[in-house]
């Protein structure tokens, strides 16, 4: 199923995983768990395996999942170094019903997938789900360095510019081949001519779809949801700052020049100091007109959740097909009128909703628009 397909769709588009089966996954050794549309709100104590779950979700999407883990990393300690494991989903789409697997097999690094049944590459499972996250460690996003912001914009962007993922991962290796060339103090020109290319080439289209990304977020975060803050987002680099005026071919000669000038500094400093890969997203309060990380601890919350909301309308808008929300925590400092709008919203969107906390009671306004399981010590059981 491509986007085409589900842009011309006449039918139904939301997008619900109907099925989640794990094996040797973290702390579980083997889960079957049927759910029907409604968002999914999983409560229990810390550590009972609640996160994990989400984190299992976010496999079914290309990358690395929420956590940013290896292979080797989510696989069942007790199963020993190198286990197999696997995630499976039945997911519900605008085509009806499909059956989606990943995982590691015996010995192998390499991430396997299955589309109903068939061999499939991470990437073809863009085609048919995207997920938008949030977790704790999130919570300090507008108050640490740049390098979180930066990867969360990636994210966004990866969910609206098909071929963004593409660019960053080409423009990341060219430069760790030019950092290491500089390294080596045996600097061969036309190769290094060749690796600054390849930057300025993958790194102009990186800073462009950032451009897009930011524009179409800024637009759709500046009309606020309901007690939700507007917010007002940015770009600070200086590719990103020179397309605003210059054409990309233009720009990516003054690339290219720019990092030949700074091959001596680059060597000294072991790492290149100049390109996208040193940019940053602002994020400002619009009504209060401050920094998101000058505001208050559920401030900065209520904007992130802002955020995360205004792109899964962006990636509905631009693709069909609504992202499955995972939201770790996700009530922690929201009051209770941001709360009830809060699943008002999830409770309109056209993708499932999977949310963890450990008070069920908080999560009491869904009503009968959500279903509850209790989590505990790695097993999972429905709230009737």
């Amino acid at each position: 199923m491509t986007q085409g397909q589900i842009l011309n769709h006449q039918g139904p588009t939301r997008l619900a995983v109907r099925k989640l089966t794990v094996t040797d996954f973290r702390c579980y050794e083997r889960l079957r768990l049927e759910t029907d549309a409604r968002p999914v709100v999983l409560t229990g104590p810390n550590g009972a395996g609640k996160t994990n779950l989400l984190e299992a979700l976010s496999f079914l999407t290309p990358g690395r999942g929420m956590r940013r883990a290896t292979l080797a990393e989510v696989g069942r300690k007790a199963a020993g170094e190198g286990a197999p494991w696997a995630v499976a989903a039945t997911l519900d789409g605008p085509l009806g019903p499909v059956e989606i697997g990943t995982g590691r097999e015996a010995g192998s690094e390499r991430r396997t997938v299955r589309i109903d049944g068939q061999p499939a590459k991470a990437q073809d499972l863009a085609q048919l789900v995207s997920a938008l996250w949030l977790t704790p460690a999130m919570d300090r996003l507008f108050i640490e360095g740049a390098g979180g912001r930066r990867r969360f914009l990636d994210r966004l962007a990866f969910g609206q510019e098909t071929g963004h993922a593409a660019h960053a991962t080409a423009y990341e290796h060219a430069m760790r081949e030019r950092t290491r060339l500089l390294k080596a103090g045996r600097l061969d020109p036309a190769w290094a001519s060749a690796l600054e290319e390849a930057m300025a080439s993958h790194g102009t289209q990186l800073a462009a779809a950032r451009r897009r990304a930011v524009e179409r977020l800024d637009a759709a975060c500046a009309q606020g949801l309901g007690p939700f803050p507007a917010a007002r987002l940015a770009l600070a680099g200086e590719v990103e700052s020179w397309l605003a005026d210059t054409p990309p071919a233009e720009v990516e000669e003054r690339m290219k020049a720019a990092l030949r000038a700074a091959r001596a500094r680059d060597e000294a400093a072991g790492a290149a100091t100049f390109g996208p890969h040193r940019s940053d997203l602002l994020v400002r309060h619009a009504d209060k007109d401050l920094p998101a990380g000058q505001c208050s601890t559920g401030e900065q919350k209520a904007v992130l959740v802002s955020v995360v909301l205004a792109q899964a309308r962006v990636r509905t808008g631009l693709t069909g097909l609504a992202p499955l929300m995972l939201l770790d925590e996700v009530v922690a400092h929201l009051d209770h009128t941001r709360r009830a709008a809060l699943f008002d919203e999830l409770s309109g969107l056209s993708a499932q909703s999977w949310m963890t906390g450990t008070d069920e009671v908080l999560f009491a306004g869904f009503g009968e628009r959500a279903q509850f399981f209790r989590v505990a010590d790695a097993t999972v059981a429905r709230v009737e």
